[in-house]
């Protein structure tokens, strides 16, 4: 055999990549000494050294590469995972194995073509290995598939359910039967578990792609999508579930579980990262800081779209508001939890469909929420200031708050307002203006949290200095005033008085204190009048009623007054009535009876309040029934006279038709008396036959008549409050009248210096000058207020 013969043969046998073969002979080392001295002595090292390159290069490019992403086709959407699974494994396997092939034939070049043997000049640079490692990536990855991932997802989807069967208790994959003889993890038959098998194949596939330094651009984003799945359903399961914390449980189960399986996939199969493998360390905590992150974001994001239902059920739900404010301090969530909130709860509580009791419900919960979620107010300030401003334009907010206030106790508003019976409200807010009591003081100060750097120093003052506002607080704060809802509990607290035919008062005394601590003494100085005016009433009737003062014979009947301090109770309404003669005689006698007891004094009565206890004998039956004033007076003249007509009893009972036919419906809802032509009402008696229009009448008025009687006895807050401030026009006139014009804060300024006998604010002050505008009295042009030339 020639020499250039055996060179040629041998160089076959060490390098079979010249004959586009990918399995080796093994050699002997003088076997590759031998090849080595013929290339040299024939001068060939050179361009066998670059032949090798461009035939390993070309074979990669065109043979291996193409093969391995052809496995990577499915047969079937419905493919069984454990099928999908051993597809890519093998190919991994082939794959691995064509790259130790290349490998070892590189490490044959050494021996064959030693780099002192190559100019420099001539190299791969700055070895072999790499340059090849670099070709062997690039060319993977440039004929990347568009749909290799979806068996790259199965795989790791059927490992990741053995992973967790076998390393924890399988929980959430228990759904299956107990019955089953299939084990849940692998679906085999139980005698067939092949729950080993695919964890010992899933670690030393996961080896070889780590081996060949392509683990993460192949597996590297399924992972990351399998793993956020996984988070997502784990954190879908705690939807709903608001009287529990999770963040714990998830923050375990992400930093054992997850991690684990993560970490045997990046460390070859082993949970015990080598000291000195600082990168890989590195890379593990960077991605389970990011995974952790996810979790957060994600846990947070589903509390947020269940913040309603956690503000109605709070406290119960606090476990998920304390789970919320855990996860907004590790991410930047807290303008989108603001604005998604506000959304919500404008969506679901402002609109007109919702009554103002259920508004108001909503928005003392959400400041419940809210202020334990955030002790600085700053959110929920922001959050619910919608809620404040719809409610400012309602016009029965505050009798709804009021009304809350002093309800039986069931209320939200109720129970705040008893939670702070032993509290001295007025103290402790002149308080809290004070930066050092606040911090001395603070009972929760190892909580403490500083003010928030973002926010501009105007709103971080006011903040500040409301920082330990409580809920009742807040909610006066919707009108900017506590004079407004002490006003309407005067007014509510005269119509319950009113109302009462016993002079019981035990449970509105226990109101007012508690008012009193929340708004003080000074401001609810007149509802203690009020009340001792029922108690010295209560004393009055006795003695003149009583047989012992020797006047009781003079008054008919059982006549109870309520003496009313009037300088101190809300202003009745401007109505009247004319009483019936007999009515009348009792007044006169019963004020007679109040003089010679109260010497000097004497009584102005109003008609139209009180109640009255009546016994009506009609068609043989005597009924007792309790009604206002004016329904017993329209009674007493109807069993007098039968027949009326409405101008006639109009004049008879100083009162307008419009009113008067209102208040004659009540009995007509009562079926005694019809109206039998236009403006003509008949008394009832047997033998009258109410037909169906008059019937079809009375239905259709019966609803009038109720809202009627309902209307309260008192002037409404509003309107007190509007008289109250019409003692500014004549200092308003007096001041454009020598100034000239001024603008609305200069008015504001002006007035609080020397009209500061009434408090008030400058949007009220606003109100009377724009309607002030609307009357003509006054001209608004340039920012300024005039008075109009005459």
């Amino acid at each position: 055999m020639s020499n250039d013969a055996e060179t040629q043969r041998l160089l076959d046998k060490v390098f079979p990549v010249f004959k586009n073969e990918l399995i080796a002979e093994p050699v002997t080392i003088e076997e590759l000494e031998l090849l080595h001295q013929r290339l040299k002595d024939q001068k060939l090292l050179l361009a066998v050294y670059k032949s090798l390159f461009e035939k390993i290069e070309s074979l990669i490019q065109h043979v291996v590469v193409p093969q391995f992403w052809s496995r990577f086709t499915l047969q079937s959407a419905e493919e069984q995972p454990r099928a999908s699974f051993v597809q890519y494994q093998m190919a991994v396997n082939e794959l691995y194995d064509r790259f130790a092939f290349f490998r070892r034939q590189l490490k044959r070049l050494e021996k064959v073509c030693p780099a002192k043997s190559i100019q420099y000049r001539h190299r791969k640079l700055p070895n072999e290995v790499f340059i090849f490692c670099t070709h062997f990536h690039s060319t993977l990855l440039a004929q990347l598939p568009d749909d290799f991932n979806e068996l790259v997802y199965r795989f790791y989807s059927v490992a990741f359910r053995v992973f967790i069967y076998s390393h924890s208790d399988g929980e959430e994959y228990m759904e299956v039967a107990a019955e089953s003889n299939r084990c849940i993890a692998c679906d085999m038959n139980n005698g067939a578990c092949q729950c080993q098998a695919i964890a010992d194949a899933f670690t030393s596939t996961n080896r070889y792609l780590s081996m060949m330094g392509i683990l993460e651009e192949i597996a590297g984003y399924t992972l990351n999508q399998l793993i956020q799945e996984r988070i997502d359903a784990k954190v879908d399961d705690t939807k709903e579930n608001y009287a529990t914390s999770h963040v714990e449980s998830l923050e375990q189960w992400l930093n054992t579980v997850v991690m684990q399986w993560l970490t045997r996939i990046y460390n070859k199969g082993s949970l015990q990262i080598n000291p000195n493998h600082t990168s890989l360390r590195r890379n593990i905590a960077q991605l389970q800081s990011k995974l952790l992150f996810y979790m957060y974001d994600k846990y947070a994001n589903t509390i947020v779209d269940q913040f309603f239902q956690i503000i109605i059920n709070f406290p119960m739900s606090q476990s998920a508001v304390d789970d919320l404010k855990l996860c907004l301090s590790k991410i930047n969530l807290n303008r989108c939890f603001v604005t998604t909130v506000r959304e919500m709860l404008r969506e679901r509580l402002l609109h007109p469909g919702v009554d103002t009791p259920d508004i108001l419900t909503g928005y003392v919960a959400a400041l419940k929420t809210l202020a334990h979620f955030d002790s600085s107010t700053v959110l929920l300030r922001s959050i619910t200031r919608p809620i404040k401003e719809y409610l400012r334009n309602r016009t029965e907010t505050v009798r709804c708050v009021v009304t809350s206030f002093t309800g039986d106790g069931t209320s939200d508003l109720a129970e705040e307002l008893a939670k702070g019976e032993g509290e001295t409200g007025p103290t402790k807010a002149s308080c809290s203006s004070c930066s050092s009591c606040d911090k001395l003081d603070d009972p929760d100060w190892k909580n403490w949290q500083p003010d928030p750097v973002n926010m501009a120093p105007a709103a971080l003052k006011f903040i500040s200095s409301n920082k330990r506002a409580d809920i009742i607080s807040m909610v006066v704060d919707i009108y900017g005033s506590k004079e407004i809802f002490v006003n309407e509990y005067r007014n509510l607290l005269a119509e319950r008085l009113l109302s009462q035919v016993e002079f019981s008062i035990e449970r509105e005394v226990k109101h007012l204190e508690l008012l009193k601590s929340r708004f003080g003494e000074s401001l609810l100085h007149s509802c203690d009048v009020m009340l001792k005016d029922i108690t010295e009433s209560k004393r009055i009737n006795a003695h003149i009623l009583s047989p012992d003062s020797g006047i009781a014979e003079e008054v008919p009947g059982q006549v109870s007054a309520l003496i009313v301090s009037s300088q101190f109770w809300p202003t009745f309404r401007k109505e009247t009535m004319e009483l019936p003669a007999s009515i009348k005689d009792m007044f006169e006698k019963y004020t007679k009876a109040y003089e010679s007891y109260k010497v000097n004094r004497t009584l102005q009565w109003t008609p139209l309040n009180g109640k009255v206890t009546i016994e009506l004998e009609h068609n043989g039956k005597v009924q007792e029934m309790q009604v206002t004033p004016a329904q017993a007076a329209i009674a007493i003249h109807f069993s007098e006279q039968p027949q009326w007509e409405l101008d006639c009893l109009s004049q008879k009972m100083n009162m307008p038709p419009i009113v008067l036919r209102k208040r004659i419906v009540f009995w007509q809802s009562q079926g005694l008396i019809r109206e039998t032509k236009e403006n003509l009402f008949v008394l009832i008696d047997k033998s009258t036959e109410v037909d169906a229009s008059a019937d079809t009448m009375q239905t259709q008025r019966n609803d009038m008549c109720e809202e009627e009687e309902a209307e309260s006895a008192m002037e409404s807050a509003s309107d007190q409050r509007e008289e109250e401030l019409q003692v500014f026009w004549s200092y308003i006139e007096a001041m454009l009248t020598n100034l000239d014009s001024l603008p609305l804060d200069r008015i504001h300024q002006m007035l609080k210096m020397f009209a500061s006998q009434v408090d008030f604010t400058q949007d009220e002050l606003k109100h009377i000058l724009q309607r002030k505008v609307r009357e003509h009295k006054l001209v608004y042009a340039g920012g300024v207020y005039q008075l109009p030339k005459s």
